[in-house]
């Protein structure tokens, strides 16, 4: 899939979900063609994965990518709940191609307010208002 993505134009990253032995979710990079900057392929399979089998939880499932997923990557899989990840290229394949995450994990790092996009708190009595109300409200679905 990565491969042919690429011949398609896109990005050389692929990911499919497979749950109980069945793919229930695929992805390519899509970043360029769809103009969507959080378009990965990880992204996109997690997306399909939880719209075929109609939920954001995706215990159970495991993912399959062609490369080491991104922070954000693996960010949206940790939130999903997929139970476990397979990859194949490793970030440093990634990175003699040109895309370099190391940036992404050295920010990480850094205080909020010594990050390359500073990070600076703001309004947070009238910000914590909706965590109050989450908290009070009894039908609640938590994630």
């Amino acid at each position: 899939m990565a491969g042919q993505n690429v011949r398609a134009g896109g990005g050389p990253f692929g990911a499919v979900i497979v749950k109980d032995g069945k793919i229930v979710g695929e992805g390519v990079n899509r970043v360029t063609v769809n103009q969507d900057p959080t378009a990965h392929a990880e992204v996109v399979a997690i997306r399909a994965a939880a719209t075929a089998l109609g939920t954001y939880d995706l215990s159970g499932c495991e993912i399959h990518a062609s490369c080491e997923p991104c922070p954000m990557c693996w960010g949206a899989i940790l939130w999903s709940k997929i139970d476990r990840i397979f990859y194949a290229a490793t970030q440093l394949d990634a990175a003699a191609a040109g895309f370099d995450d190391a940036n992404f994990y050295a920010e990480l790092a850094k205080p909020a307010d010594q990050r390359q996009t500073p990070m600076v708190g703001a309004l947070r009595d009238e910000g914590a208002g909706p965590f109050t109300a989450w908290r009070e409200f009894s039908d609640k679905v938590r994630y």
